[in-house]
This record gives structure tokens, sequence and C-alpha cells, in this order.
């Protein structure tokens, strides 16, 4: 049985990849920002097994400062964890700057993976594994509009916080080398048939379960133990290259070095 946390777990593919995760007798920690979603999602995941283990956590993962209390009362329980899956994500908001100044995007997309994923990493050894959840949508990205200095419309704000997950999803793989968990980003499908892409896009999308299959196969097959640092994209069904800002060392470096400094003063 394996323990996995998963973000922005109470509806979309967060939600699929769960009831997967529950049905076949692992420990899910799901993530959400309502309460009351939370505790129907749980009570749904029960049902699926009479074994079921779920541990329920809330944060708004635009609030730097609930991102770390999040981390800390996962940290605290004083287990190991065996999967991250960063799976929580924002494209289209009516109000797409955070009280810290940053663009929405980034801070859910870009920026709670990176602190969630520090702050854990003392709780997973070399055989965990973080899955970001990428998309087929990446653009380059603009630093100011990073550092909440330009505001971005939706779509381009999206492609650029997900290629920026997939930079320092890179970055900090190479920086832990053998020593720390695979750090593997995948992109799930496109147009899935998401609450985010009937609003974004006004189409009934894909099967979910295409992306929740995928989520699954990344967080436990031995397919992905060695694929620290790479890039799946389940639209074509294998690994491959990222944009190419991606294998960039030095840009990644850049990523993550700006990543650092938001925590640093947050």
């Amino acid at each position: 049985m394996k323990r996995i946390l998963i973000t922005g777990a109470t509806d979309g593919i967060g939600f699929e990849t769960a009831k997967i995760l529950v049905s076949r007798g692992h420990h899910v920690l799901i993530h959400g920002r309502s309460e009351a979603k939370l505790q129907r999602v749980a009570q749904s995941l029960k049902s699926l097994s009479s074994d079921a283990s779920i541990e329920s956590y809330l944060a708004d993962l635009s609030n730097i400062t609930e991102v770390e209390s999040l981390a800390n009362a996962v940290a605290a329980k004083g287990n190991q964890l065996d999967a991250l899956i960063n799976n929580a994500g924002v494209l289209s908001t009516s109000d797409p700057m955070t009280s810290d100044g940053l663009d929405v995007r980034f801070a859910v997309n870009t920026i709670a993976p990176y602190l969630l994923t520090k702050r854990l990493l003392s709780r997973m050894d070399s055989s965990g594994r973080v899955i970001n959840v990428s998309s087929a949508a990446q653009k380059p990205v603009d630093m100011a509009a990073f550092r909440g200095e330009r505001q971005l419309d939706d779509l381009e704000a999206y492609s650029q916080s997900k290629l920026a997950l997939t930079m320092w999803s890179r970055g900090l793989a190479d920086k832990l080398g053998a020593d720390g968990p695979a750090i593997i980003a995948v992109n799930p499908g496109s147009l899935l048939s998401s609450k985010m892409v009937h609003q974004a896009f006004g189409v009934p999308g894909k099967d979910i379960t295409i992306g929740a299959n995928i989520l699954v196969h990344a967080a436990l097959d031995d397919e992905f133990a060695d694929a620290s640092g790479q890039y799946f994209n389940n639209d074509a069904g294998e690994f491959g290259p990222p944009h190419a800002d991606a294998l960039d060392a030095e840009k990644n470096a850049a990523i993550i070095d700006h990543l650092e400094s938001i925590l640093a003063t947050a």
C-alpha cells in the first residue's frame, strides 16, 4: 500500500485519480479548498472500499501561507510519503491576482507545487515520486509576469505557468539526482472533460479517465521509476521533449532561483 497526496482532488482528474488509487487499496491524502466538497469526496471515496484510508487537507493554494500550512500538516503525521501528485491547477479566473501580488496561475500551477515538493522531500526517499501535472500548452516564461509585474490573458498565463512547472521539475530533478524522489512532469492529455476545460473552452472534452490512468501509472508503475527529470506526453503516449526552454539548464536554474526568492520573502 502506498501513501499518496493528490492536490485538487475534489473534482476533475484529481478526483478520478483518487478513486482509482482508493479502489486499489492505497492510502490517499486528498486536498481541496472547500471543506464541504472535501467531506463529500471523502465519503464517496470511502464507499469504494471497506478498507479505504483517506486523509483530508484544506488549503487555498494561491495563498503561500496556506500552502506552508498544508505541507506542515502532512509532514507532521510523521509518515513516509510515497508519491505527491501536484494536480491542482487554474486557467481562467475572475480575480487573476493574489493578495501577494502574483498571477494566480503562477501561484497555483507553479509556485505551490514547488513549495509543497520542497517541504515534503524530508518525508520522501529515493523510491518516491513527485508527479507534476503539466500541459501540452507551454509558452516561454515572461519573468515580469512571473513576478506579478505584468498581467497576461488567461491562456497565456496558464501556458507560461505550465512551462515553468515543467522547467523546475527538470531542474530540481537534476539537483537531487539519485538521492531524491523521481520528479516527473506529465501532460495527462489535452482537452479532457474537466471543469477547467468546460469553462475555458466550452467543449465537452475527452474521457477524463485518460488523464487519471496516466497519473496512476506515473505514480506507481516501474516504467516511471527511472524517469526523473523527464516529460511524459500522454497525447503521444510516450516520453518526449517538452518545450525547448525546459531543456536549457540555465533557464531552469533561473526559474528555481526565482521560486526560492519568493519563498524566502513569503
